[in-house]
């Protein structure tokens, strides 16, 4: 359905109940999403340790892994072993968390994903100041020239898309919008329409 629907990839958030209050997919799951689909799997760690899981991850199909700034102090380390896997290395920031954390590391970065909303459920309100943040990541990738995806995650939907993508995001997650609508394919239609890009 959201290949059909012109999903560019497929967002697969891993939690461990310890860095999220939550749990969620492991490796078998990946493996599993990774024999239904061609789509590039964007996974998301919202784990402590991440580099624990990076092998088994990669294994699995992912095609990228996201790691936390907050749960990852050797950062530069960790994002060089994804990229030694063959997965392309982001690094999410949580909602407290400033921007320039990453600072030192961009040139490390595949991609930069800015939550939106705090990680650990789907469905949560957007976080209105997180525009302005998302200018600020805009504006520190530019300078650095750096051409690392500025991806956003929570609350994304129709009354919010345009506004982060208008303040420099280019990559967008939206689950609940998504698969919460009556016709979900014209959902992720309508979500590229709202920042002006046709399926």
């Amino acid at each position: 359905m959201c290949e059909a629907g012109g999903a560019d990839c497929l967002h697969i958030d891993v939690m461990d109940g310890l860095f999220v209050p939550n749990l969620t997919f492991g490796a078998k799951v990946i493996e599993t999403v990774r024999r239904t689909t061609k789509l590039p799997l964007d996974v998301h760690l919202m784990v402590v340790e991440p580099e624990k899981y990076f092998d088994d991850f990669v294994a699995a199909g992912a095609s990228g892994l996201t790691i936390h700034v907050e749960a990852a102090p050797h950062l530069q380390r960790q994002l060089t072993r994804i990229r030694e896997l063959g997965c392309a290395a982001g690094v999410a920031i949580n909602p407290g968390t400033r921007v320039d954390s990453v600072q030192e590391i961009i040139p490390e970065l595949d991609l930069l994903l800015i939550m939106t909303v705090n990680p650990g459920f789907g469905g949560q309100e957007f976080i209105p100041y997180s525009v302005d943040k998302v200018r600020r990541a805009r504006a520190m990738l530019d300078a650095a020239r750096s051409g690392a995806a500025l991806e956003v995650d929570g609350g994304i939907s129709l009354q919010t898309i345009a506004q982060v993508h208008d303040a420099g995001a280019d990559t967008f997650v939206a689950g609940h919008s998504i698969f919460s609508a009556k016709e979900p394919q014209k959902e992720i239609a309508a979500l590229r329409a709202a920042c002006g890009t046709k399926v």
